[in-house]
């Protein structure tokens, strides 16, 4: 059974040739609409863009896709520029709206063959291009989620570096989930929260910060990411370890951003690491002093599309270019 929420495009919708077992029409705020589905079992949630008050914000989509499950979402957009513009699609794709149509024929094909990310990549056009930050002022914060694969791979202490580069020219926040190893750090950015209230933190934070990195730790909050990060620590042991515990890891990264950290491979090692691992690397960052700038932080930085950080690669402090090696 199906859900309706309708406004503007009621007209359509009523004529869907489907079961529903609960239809509102009207305009509500993001909040009201989770706190009307959240507990409610439904097959899927079929929504009229114009239901949602002030939709042409992103961050108010986000809401949406962080507290509900982005799966089960077809959207129906209005046809205007600003819901048909590259920017607003890019943004619903990476919140992990993928069903998303401007006509009836469209919410129908959608209903039986929902997209996956293959379907609507071609659509990102911002999506993992290096000299692009994936942020518009309507989109709000770009937000980074940081995993580890292998154990202790260092996202709490890779997101405290990442961050203090980035405060030079953005404005940036971090928060970890279900845990409070931020609190070492004593830093008033550096938030720690429930997965529960993950999503109020994001949306507070929307505002006024260019950039959220999250260290995901367990959660399975990864939808409230627009891309995430996978570190693994390339030694023998640690690699065995994840493998051992699930055979079919490895393939699941396929297309993902992995991050080789504190990793003193050579180049040759890690061409052979990603044969053997059958997956491609985005970078790798070798073992850093975390109490100093470092050249090898603000390389990724770039290769991520923070391009600002450029102007502080010839700085004194940020001289002693040998980890440049790794770039990768």
């Amino acid at each position: 059974m199906n859900v309706i929420v309708s406004n503007k495009a009621d007209e359509i919708l009523s004529s869907l040739n489907i079961d529903v077992i609960k239809k509102v029409q009207g305009e509500f705020s993001a909040e009201e609409i989770v706190s009307m589905f959240e507990n409610f079992f439904y097959e899927k949630l079929i929504l009229d863009i114009t239901a949602i008050k002030d939709y042409s914000e992103l961050k108010n989509i986000q809401n949406l896709s962080i507290n509900l499950d982005a799966n089960k979402l077809i959207i129906l957009l209005d046809g205007t520029s600003i819901t048909s513009s590259s920017e607003y699609i890019s943004g619903l794709i990476s919140m992990g709206i993928y069903n998303f149509t401007k006509n009836r024929d469209g919410i129908m094909y959608l209903i039986s063959h929902p997209n996956s990310y293959k379907d609507v990549a071609s659509l990102q056009s911002l999506d993992d291009k290096p000299d692009t930050i994936i942020r518009s002022d309507n989109v709000g914060s770009r937000v980074i989620g940081f995993r580890n694969l292998t154990e202790h791979a260092g996202s709490t202490t890779l997101i405290y570096m990442i961050m203090k580069r980035l405060e030079k020219n953005y404005k940036v926040s971090a928060i970890e989930v279900d845990k409070n190893d931020f609190i070492f750090f004593n830093d008033k950015k550096m938030i720690s929260c429930s997965s529960d209230d993950l999503g109020k933190e994001l949306l507070r934070l929307s505002s006024d910060t260019d950039i959220v990195l999250i260290d995901l730790n367990n959660s399975n909050q990864n939808r409230a990411c627009n891309e995430v990060i996978y570190l693994i620590e390339p030694s023998i042991i640690k690699v065995n370890k994840l493998v051992v515990k699930n055979r079919e890891i490895l393939k699941t990264l396929d297309g993902k951003k992995v991050i080789l950290n504190k990793c003193l491979l050579t180049p040759k090692d890690i061409s052979e690491f990603e044969m053997e691992a059958g997956i491609k690397t985005f970078y790798a960052i070798p073992p850093v002093n975390d109490r100093i700038p470092n050249i090898a932080i603000d390389n990724f930085l770039i290769r991520m599309g923070f391009l600002k950080q450029k102007d502080d690669m010839n700085t004194p402090s940020n001289q002693g270019g040998l980890f440049g090696i790794f770039k990768h």
